[in-house]
């Protein structure tokens, strides 16, 4: 029988992309779960790669000043966070370096001017979620959360801290009133949606709950002030459990009706955040009367609507057609006259549309993970002279600003950081791009 091997001492020099830390030992690459930059300790290796390994923390020999006592319970089981036990001034500056690294490795640019951190509440900040549902026959009992750290299983939780209330503190009794269902084995998730006034519950339903169930949901909602939806198919079959839901609708400043959304659309998870990053992005980009402005990914008009403020008008562009809806009636009610919506398939446009062929003056763009690589080249047509691009991922940030650094002639004059996912390992920038 091989000999386990015995702990190893070794420093942590900087933090991997998901929270880990990074340590070198002869030459080879180790991620330590739970180590952070500058610590001492003695780890146990989990798992042997040819390029690196991975290990665990066996005796913490010398803490970083940045270390704290993660909040939750359940850190370190739970895969939803990965960086509670560092300090929230110490997060921000790793996703900065994490950026900058990114920028100048993959894209070969770096901004002449760092902004501001975007901040908010750090705690009871998340209104969108998806949280696994189960019925799991060894305990007995129903279990509603995150999946567990590197792991298929659900964590067993009690409650949440990054959740919005109440949803935070409701996973347990959510748990124990979807374990008296009959349906209790046929929830298979549950989706977070949490407006101003009103939070939605969407239920994931293999099988449509019979009219016990229907009560219990019912007493459950009125008990909580949430509503419950149900999806026994695509997201087309989603509805409200009862008639006539209150409207999920956050607020924007300037916009009076503010901008309401369903429950499965796709909002920015922080509330706060987005609301100081849509004025960030109208201040970076500075629209006049006489401007055109072009919002690319404009989804629910998040960016599209508050830029109409402001601008002389505005094309929000977006591939979803619930959305581009939405959008639209979102102008209509804020009383927006000057903004129009338009369908299109972004991973592959087509230059001769309307929106396509017309000159602006600004350009926001807001993509996916995957970035905006196939629609730069309309981005950047008649020479724009500022673009501003809302990222969510580094990488695709990296390779897109190279683009229009090397090919259109921009240069990336500014970039900043948004802590929209605070304790995770989630990365989100707003670069500035002008004409050189």
């Amino acid at each position: 029988m091989r000999a386990a091997a015995l702990p190893e001492r070794v420093r942590i020099d900087d933090l991997d992309q998901a929270g880990r830390g990074i340590a070198h030992v002869d030459g080879k690459t180790v991620f330590v779960a739970g180590a952070l930059p500058g610590e001492q300790v003695r780890i146990a290796r989990t798992r042997h790669r040819r390029r690196h390994d991975e290990a665990a923390i066996v005796e913490l020999l010398e803490a970083s000043p940045e270390r704290v006592s993660p909040r939750c319970a359940h850190f370190g089981v739970c895969g939803g966070c990965a960086l509670q036990h560092l300090a929230p001034a110490a997060q921000l500056a790793s996703r900065q370096r994490q950026v900058a690294e990114t920028l100048a490795r993959i894209g070969g640019v770096q901004p002449e001017t760092w902004l501001p951190p975007l901040t908010g509440p750090v705690w009871a900040y998340r209104r969108r979620a998806r949280l696994g549902c189960r019925w799991v026959v060894r305990k007995g009992r129903v279990l509603v959360g995150f999946r567990e750290r590197e792991s298929p299983l659900l964590a067993d939780l009690t409650r949440c801290e990054t959740l919005v209330e109440p949803v935070g503190g409701l996973l347990r009794p959510l748990a124990e009133l979807i374990g008296g269902l009959a349906i209790r084995d046929r929830v298979a998730q549950i989706e977070v949606a949490g407006g101003d006034e009103a939070i939605a519950l969407v239920l994931r339903v293999l099988a449509e709950p019979g009219p016990d169930d229907r009560a219990r949901l019912r007493e459950f909602a009125a008990r909580w002030q949430i509503g419950f939806w149900l999806q026994p198919g695509g997201l087309e079959t989603v509805r409200p459990l009862e008639p006539d839901p209150p409207p999920l609708r956050y607020a924007l400043p300037g916009l009076a009706a503010g901008i309401e959304f369903q429950p499965t659309d796709f909002v920015q998870v922080n509330a706060a955040v987005n609301a100081t990053l849509v004025e960030r992005a109208a201040a970076l980009l500075q629209p006049g009367p006489a401007d055109r402005v072009l919002d690319l990914f404009c989804g629910l008009g998040n960016f599209s609507l508050p830029l109409a403020l402001r601008a002389g008008r505005v094309t929000g562009v977006e591939g979803d057609a619930a959305l581009v809806a939405r959008a639209r009636s979102n102008a209509a009610r804020n009383g927006l006259d000057n903004v129009d919506f338009h369908l299109a398939d972004l991973s592959a446009p087509a230059a001769d549309s309307g929106w396509a062929r017309q000159r602006h003056d600004l350009v926001l763009l807001d993509p996916p993970r995957a970035g905006a690589r196939e629609v730069l080249p309309l981005a950047a047509a008649g020479r724009p002279r500022r673009i501003a691009y809302v990222s969510c991922h580094p990488g695709t940030l990296a390779r897109d600003a190279a683009v229009l650094v090397g090919q259109y002639g921009y240069r990336l004059v500014a970039a900043g950081i948004l802590d929209m996912f605070p304790h995770t390992a989630h990365v989100e920038t707003i670069a500035v791009l002008d004409p050189s």
